[in-house]
């Protein structure tokens, strides 16, 4: 007989190398549960508690945190110790009075920053698309799933806007134009940050954009564009 429905057991040897797994750490490692961000582009809770922080020792012991209620991603409480927490989501932890938000280092790996409750008050989301939808309502959707209503008609795909946590409203907006600082966030230069100096335009394949980093070190990357 087949499977029913998704694998619900990851190998650790074929885990995203973001995770930073060791192969002798054990056969399995935490599988991502559905959620915002891709499996591949996500960082389960149970490696962020245990791994990271070194706040538990084991599974169980994560299990057991999460489900004291204590963990909140992007200002709502997680009890699913397999969440995939992603790119620039918040988690903050209310009984020690810590924020972090989750980062790629320059290597492309997931890095645990920590953040002051001012900067955990907002998030960055890339635009993915914008559209039109029933009764003519103009909206548009970001990396980590959300969809804002109403969005300022300014903004693009591939802008970033700043989101307010407690609301998920717009508070600011940014352009993908050439001058401003950008991360790179897939391909092999996963993790780089650099100010875009040139913007190639090619229809009817990809773009290419070329990026200067801090070093001096000019780094040319693709993108999509609806």
């Amino acid at each position: 007989m087949g499977y029913r429905g998704r694998r619900k057991s990851l190998k650790r040897v074929t885990a995203p190398k973001s995770w930073m797994l060791d192969k002798t750490g054990g056969v399995f490692a935490p599988k991502c549960s559905p959620g915002p961000h891709k499996s591949r582009e996500s960082f389960p809770l149970t490696l962020f508690l245990r791994n990271r922080l070194k706040y538990a020792l084991s599974y169980q012991e994560v299990k057991k945190i999460v489900k004291q209620r204590l963990i909140k991603v992007d200002g709502k409480i997680r009890t699913d110790h397999t969440y995939p927490t992603g790119f620039m989501d918040v988690v903050t932890i209310d009984r020690t009075n810590e924020n972090f938000r989750i980062l790629y280092d320059v290597k492309g790996r997931f890095v645990v920053h920590r953040i002051k409750p001012e900067e955990a008050k907002y998030k960055l989301c890339r635009v993915r698309r914008n559209g039109t939808g029933q009764k003519n309502v103009p909206y548009l959707t970001t990396h980590d799933g959300r969809t804002i209503r109403y969005p300022d008609p300014l903004v693009k795909v591939n802008d970033t806007i700043m989101v307010d946590i407690a609301t998920g409203k717009m508070k600011e907006f940014i352009k993908f134009d050439t001058g401003n600082l950008v991360m790179i966030t897939g391909g092999h230069n996963l993790g780089r940050v650099g100010t875009i100096i040139n913007r190639e335009r090619h229809p009817g394949s990809f773009d290419i954009v070329h990026v200067k980093d801090a070093l001096g070190h000019t780094f040319a990357t693709r993108y999509f564009l609806k």
